[in-house]
């Protein structure tokens, strides 16, 4: 008996390991691969075609650390994914619960919020390159009625990152707002009732009711938001390509550049491997703060 079971669990691992493979396949080729490549490649000092010479170990990691541009980057993408961040979360969590209200034509908005997801990032990142535009852009029409001095939104260095920051949110409010609607709409009726019954506030039914029942569902868009805004390129890209002054220059946009412009594939690499460091730990710091919430609640 112990054996046939034994036969037959080694069969299934087995046909569980067949059926596995072509993805296993798919993802060494595209991303174990070229993950490792990328560790490799953060140790050496390469040629202009992204060859290595010579090893060098960790000394452009160390040459990042003391270069002004990398600081600037760095500085520069904790910013813009902070407040691309919690403003998504933010405004698509307010229209989750306005859309999830119960009133005559609120089908139209949800299909208004939930269009961003059907958007490509070039297609929107073009519309916005015209609404910033300081000739005929809509928010200069805009100013010009309200008799505001007029914004240069992608050439100043002031303004360039918001400008950065308002299209990342547009763009990814779509799949945060149609996520956390589900949520919400996934609450039991019953307990709204119950509230209502009891003279409940819509404040404290918002606090005692809809915000406990989808923290795990606002957890799962915090952590995708946050990757998201971290992988940021295609705005940047169209939109200031990295300035002015590198003031729009996030990691993901300096590795392209020192990759595919500068032809320091080392240093690209460097960066690549401290981006991804930066998002696990961010990620690994998101589970534990809810882990420790959720064992606090179990009590």
């Amino acid at each position: 008996m112990t054996k046939t079971r034994s036969a037959q669990t080694s069969h299934q691992n087995l046909l569980a390991l067949l059926l596995l493979l072509p993805s296993l396949i798919i993802l060494g080729i595209f991303i174990f691969y070229p993950m490792i490549k990328t560790f490799y490649l953060s140790t050496q000092l390469t040629n202009l075609v992204g060859n290595p010479i010579k090893f060098i170990g960790l000394k452009n990691f160390v040459n990042l650390m003391q270069s002004d541009s990398f600081s600037t980057s760095f500085t520069i993408t904790l910013i813009f994914v902070l407040f691309s961040t919690i403003l998504t979360l933010f405004i698509s969590y307010i229209m989750a619960i306005v859309a999830s209200q119960k009133m005559k034509g609120i089908a139209i908005f949800r299909t208004m919020f939930s269009s961003t997801m059907g958007v490509s990032v070039t297609v929107a990142s073009i519309l916005w390159l015209f609404m910033f535009n300081p000739q005929i852009g809509l928010f200069s029409k805009i100013l010009t009625t309200l008799h505001l001095p007029q914004i240069n939104w992608l050439s100043d260095p002031t303004w360039s990152l918001i400008a950065i920051i308002g299209t990342t949110v547009w763009m990814n409010l779509g799949f945060a707002f149609l996520v956390l609607l589900g949520a919400i709409q996934a609450i039991p009726q019953d307990l709204y009732q119950v509230a209502d019954l009891d003279g409940a506030s819509w404040w404290l039914r918002l606090r005692k009711i809809t915000m406990p029942a989808t923290r795990s569902t606002i957890f799962f868009v915090t952590v995708v938001t946050l990757i998201n805004a971290f992988q940021t390129f295609g705005q940047v890209d169209i939109l200031t390509s990295g300035g002015p002054d590198y003031h729009t220059n996030l990691l993901v946009y300096a590795i392209y550049q020192d990759a595919f412009v500068n032809h320091s594939v080392g240093r690209a690499s460097a960066q690549s491997v401290i981006l991804t460091l930066i998002i696990m730990l961010f990620t690994i710091i998101q589970f534990y703060v809810k882990n420790k919430r959720e064992g606090r609640n179990a009590k």
